[in-house]
C-alpha cells in the first residue's frame, strides 16, 4: 500500500521530478512502440531500397516528435517552451557548430539531391558508392585508392554532410549514366600504324558500340536538365606520337561499374588481333643504336645532304 500511495501522490501526479521522469520514459516507450508498429506495417512486401527509405523517414519523424513531447513535459506553458527552445538553440549554435553545418548539409542533400543512395560519387579525394545517408554524415563504399579501375577496396568511408559545402562533388551517374574511358596502345614506329588503328577501331566498336545507341536516348533526356552536348558518342581511336612509338588511344563509353571488365575484354581482343599480324608490334622503352646512313630515309642520309658517300671507307 505504501508503494502505491507513493506512486499515486508523487509520480502519477506528475508535479515533481519523479513524475516528470516517469512520463518522459513513458513517452519514449510509446514512441518506440509506435515506430516498431509503423515499420512492421509499411515495410511489408517492399523492396530493399524502399525499406531503407521508409526506415529513414520514420526515424526522422518519430524522434523529433518524441523530443518535443518530452520537452513539453518538463517545461509547461508557452513562455517556458519558448525560453527552453531559445536557450537550447543558442547553446547548440555555439557548442555544436560543426554538427549544425552537417545538419544543414543534410537538409541541402535532401532538397537539391546532388546524389542519392546507390550513386557513385567523388567528394574531394574520396570516391565510392553511397550506401547510407544520415543526419550528420553519409557513408561510401570506397573505390580506387590502391585498387585499379575504380573497383571496391572493401572499406567504408564516413563523410560529414558539411563537406557538400566545401568540397567539389562529382556524380558518376546523375544526369548521364555513362563515363568516357580511354585505353592507350603504344606500337613501334616500324609497325603499320594505319592497320593497327583500323584493327583497334573494330575492336572498340565491337565492345562499346552497343552502349552508344542506348546513350543517345539518355543524352537527350539529360539535356532537358543539364547543358550536356556531345557531337558523337560512338567509339573512336586517336593518334599521337610519343618517345617510344605511335600512341593509339581507344575512347569509348562504358558503365562506371563495368570499367575494369570492359577494359579487360578489349585488351584480350587487342592481344589476339595483334598476335595475328607480323607487321604490328607493341612498343616499350628500349635503347638502340640507330645508323642513319643505313636505316634512315634516302633523303636524310649523309650522301644526300652533303653529296658524299659515307656508307663505306674511301679506297686508298
Amino acid at each position: 500500500m505504501d508503494f502505491w500511495n507513493y506512486l499515486r501522490e508523487h509520480i502519477l501526479a506528475g508535479q515533481g521530478f519523479e513524475g516528470k521522469l516517469f512520463y518522459s520514459l513513458l513517452a519514449l516507450l510509446i514512441f518506440w512502440i509506435i515506430r516498431l508498429i509503423t515499420l512492421r506495417i509499411l515495410l511489408r512486401g517492399r523492396e530493399i531500397t524502399a525499406q531503407y527509405r521508409i526506415r529513414k523517414i520514420v526515424i526522422y519523424i518519430t524522434w523529433p516528435l518524441a523530443f518535443l513531447v518530452v520537452g513539453r513535459i518538463w517545461f509547461t506553458g508557452f513562455e517556458a517552451i519558448s525560453t527552453y527552445l531559445g536557450l537550447l538553440s543558442a547553446g547548440l549554435a555555439i557548442a555544436l557548430q560543426s554538427p549544425l553545418v552537417n545538419l544543414a548539409g543534410w537538409g541541402f542533400i535532401l532538397w537539391r539531391q546532388p546524389f542519392k543512395v546507390g550513386d557513385r560519387v567523388q567528394i574531394g579525394d574520396q570516391r565510392g558508392d553511397v550506401i547510407d545517408q544520415r543526419i550528420f554524415m553519409f557513408s561510401l563504399m570506397e573505390i580506387g585508392n590502391w585498387v585499379d579501375a575504380d573497383q571496391s577496396t572493401g572499406r567504408i568511408l564516413h563523410v560529414p554532410n558539411g563537406k557538400i559545402f566545401s568540397e567539389v562533388l562529382a556524380n558518376y551517374r546523375q544526369g548521364f549514366q555513362y563515363i568516357w574511358n580511354e585505353i592507350p596502345v603504344l606500337v613501334t614506329f616500324e609497325s603499320d600504324w594505319r592497320m593497327a588503328k583500323a584493327l583497334l577501331l573494330e575492336v572498340v566498336n565491337h565492345h562499346g558500340g552497343a552502349i552508344s545507341a542506348t546513350a543517345q536516348q539518355e543524352l537527350r533526356e539529360a539535356a532537358k536538365k543539364y547543358m550536356i552536348f556531345y557531337r558523337t558518342l560512338t567509339p573512336t581511336v586517336y593518334t599521337a606520337v610519343k618517345d617510344s612509338g605511335v600512341m593509339l588511344t581507344m575512347r569509348y563509353l562504358c558503365d562506371p561499374r563495368k570499367r575494369r571488365t570492359t577494359e579487360q575484354d578489349i585488351w584480350e581482343s587487342v592481344l589476339e588481333v595483334f598476335g595475328r599480324h607480323d607487321n604490328i608490334d607493341f612498343a616499350y622503352p628500349t635503347q638502340r643504336h640507330y645508323l642513319n646512313d643505313r636505316e634512315g630515309k634516302p633523303g636524310t642520309r649523309p650522301e644526300a645532304l652533303f653529296g658524299t658517300d659515307t656508307s663505306s671507307p674511301a679506297e686508298p
